[in-house]
Order: structure tokens, then C-alpha cells, then sequence
């Protein structure tokens, strides 16, 4: 069954993959409202409400009806400064993006994962997304999708050159283990949206891929 939800919440709009999902959901002819909390203030849209602050600040402020949440949200080690600065990221402000969405009323939440993730990894990386995919279902949403790209290919405003150099190979890789762009997944992610199936689903990169075309 397809679904044309209205009211989106997303959290991560100014990264990598949310900057083309948000152009996208505002020029989705369906899409009422986009609830967009941000660091930096967006571009005006009529269809934009973007809350500015840090995300843990605003997140309580947020108001009104949500039917979908996507969360974009993702760093580093590198980038956060330390292993406890990328949990507080990767899981714990994910996990309170879901709490809130739900109390807003939406029934589907979408979230950005990774290849590999696993709670019983020994690759801490792998690990945290594992451990957040484990708590996001154990909230028992209606609806949870976890999609899991391998490398994100497109331009950062921040360079990474070791995401440059294992691009030149990941592009060449069968199947999942093959990058993705974002453009690709921010397509796939939308694509998810509209579709109605109860429970947990897991999208591997291949399959996002596919859906992205």
C-alpha cells in the first residue's frame, strides 16, 4: 500500500544526504510541511518550518503533526572529537529525534544507518549504529525503516580524504559493499516513505540503490 504523508519531520537537513532530501520534499506536490530544526537557518520555503539551534535544545519546542520522520543525523569519530562525542550523536540524540517523533503522532520513522552495523561489533563505529538500530526497535514503532549505505559519494563541505580514496574503489564493488550517492539515497529514502509495511524493514545498499534510480 502507498501512503502520501504530508507533515515530515527531518533531522540532518544540512548534511551530505539531507540537503537532497529536503529539496526534494519541498517539491513533492504532497508534502504540506516540512519540520526542519537546524544549526544554521535553511533557505525560506513556504512549505519550511526551521527551527534554529542546537538539536537537543530544540527538539522539546517542536510542535505540531507528524506522519514520517526521517533521520539523516550521522558523524564521525573524527568529526565528533572523541568515541563518547559520536555516541552522543549517532545514538543518543537519534534515539531522542524517535522519542519526540512519536510523541508528535508519526507512526514511520526512517533512519540512516551503516553497512555492517552490529551491537556485538568489535569495530566501534559498527557497533553504535548497531546499538541504535537495536533501540530504535525495541520502541516498537509502527513502522521502522533502517536503511544501511555502504560509502556516501558526493561533495562535503568538510574534506575526508580517506572517504575519497576508498570511493575510487568502493564505486568498482559488487552489490552492497558498492557506494551510493547521496543523491541516489535521499531518492531511495523518499521512495520508502510511501510505502506502508508494518514492522521493521532493512534495506541493504544494493537494494537502496535501486530504488534510488
Amino acid at each position: 500500500m502507498h501512503l502520501t504523508p504530508q507533515h515530515i519531520l527531518l533531522a540532518g537537513a544540512t548534511g551530505l544526504t539531507g540537503e537532497h532530501l529536503l529539496d526534494r520534499l519541498l517539491n513533492e506536490p504532497t508534502v504540506a510541511r516540512v519540520l526542519a530544526p537546524t544549526r544554521r537557518p535553511l533557505a525560506e520555503h513556504p512549505h519550511l518550518q526551521n527551527p534554529v539551534g542546537p538539536l537537543a535544545d530544540l527538539l522539546p519546542q517542536l510542535q505540531g503533526q507528524v506522519d514520517v520522520a526521517f533521520c539523516c543525523l550521522g558523524s564521525t569519530i573524527r568529526q565528533a572529537g572523541s568515541q563518547n562525542a559520536f555516541r552522543a550523536v549517532d545514538l543518543e540524540l537519534v534515539l531522542a529525534v524517535a522519542r519526540r517523533a512519536r510523541e508528535l503522532g508519526a507512526r514511520h520513522f526512517i533512519v540512516i544507518s551503516a553497512l555492517g552495523a552490529n551491537p556485538a561489533s568489535p569495530v566501534f563505529y559498527n557497533k553504535v549504529k548497531g546499538e541504535m538500530e537495536r533501540a530504535l526497535q525495541a520502541m516498537d514503532w509502527p513502522q521502522l525503516t533502517i536503511a544501511r549505505p555502504s560509502l556516501l559519494m558526493g561533495p562535503r563541505s568538510e574534506f575526508r580524504l580517506g572517504e575519497r580514496v576508498a570511493a575510487l574503489f568502493l564505486r568498482w564493488l559488487p552489490g552492497k559493499y558498492r557506494g551510493i550517492g547521496a543523491c541516489s539515497l535521499a531518492r531511495a529514502l523518499w521512495r520508502l516513505a510511501l510505502e506502508e509495511q508494518d514492522g521493521v524493514r532493512i534495506i541493504e545498499s544494493d537494494e537502496l540503490r535501486r530504488l534510488g534510480r
